[in-house]
């Protein structure tokens, strides 16, 4: 007779399952609003990689209460959230180096692949996030509220709008491909 898991265990798991499969999260920090951020799971934390050229992290510090929340990857809707206290990993320390290695295999469009590590350490900061405690949310206790929010201001802009072909040029190409 085997005994059953104990919910502690399956709240970890899931967690730890969520973080490996999903390339994005979400960190808010109490009374701050979702901010979508990519990441690697090591070492049964999650890490971060910012400023200096990569996502921002303005308004993250060392020891700092946060709610983390992934998506599901093949739904892609709000899986489990949990409580976690931001730790400022030591540029070249052991927990750095394991953390960056793995960060560097998901970071695809870095210009500088081979100079990355050296930039991170100079310019960069990598944080951890371990989860505390249970999950806040998870499946079988979820808000009832959508959690929409609108977009973050940004100057950033469309120059132009698209010209009017465009459309039936990228469907008529995917009908002759098909045929």
């Amino acid at each position: 007779m085997t005994a059953e898991p104990s919910a502690e265990l399956l709240d970890r798991a899931l967690v730890e399952e969520a973080a490996r499969k999903s390339g994005l999260l979400w960190v808010r920090r109490d009374g701050g609003r979702d901010r979508a951020l990519w990441h690697a799971w090591v070492d049964d934390a999650v890490v971060l990689v910012g400023d200096g050229g990569e996502q921002p992290l303005e308004g993250l510090a060392e020891g700092q209460d946060v709610v983390v929340t992934l998506r599901s990857r093949d739904k892609w809707g709000r899986l489990v959230a949990f409580r976690a206290r931001t730790e400022l990993l030591a540029p070249r320390s052991e927990a750095w180096q394991a953390a960056v290695d793995e960060l560097k295999g998901k970071r695809l469009n870095a210009l500088d692949h081979d100079g990355v590590e050296e930039r991170w350490a100079q310019d960069s900061r990598v944080l951890r996030l371990a989860p505390q405690g249970h999950s806040v949310e998870h499946p079988g206790a979820m808000p009832d509220g959508a959690h929409t929010a609108p977009p973050v201001p940004t100057a950033a802009t469309t120059r132009r709008p698209i010209p009017a072909a465009l459309p039936k040029l990228l469907l008529g190409r995917k009908r002759r491909r098909q045929a």
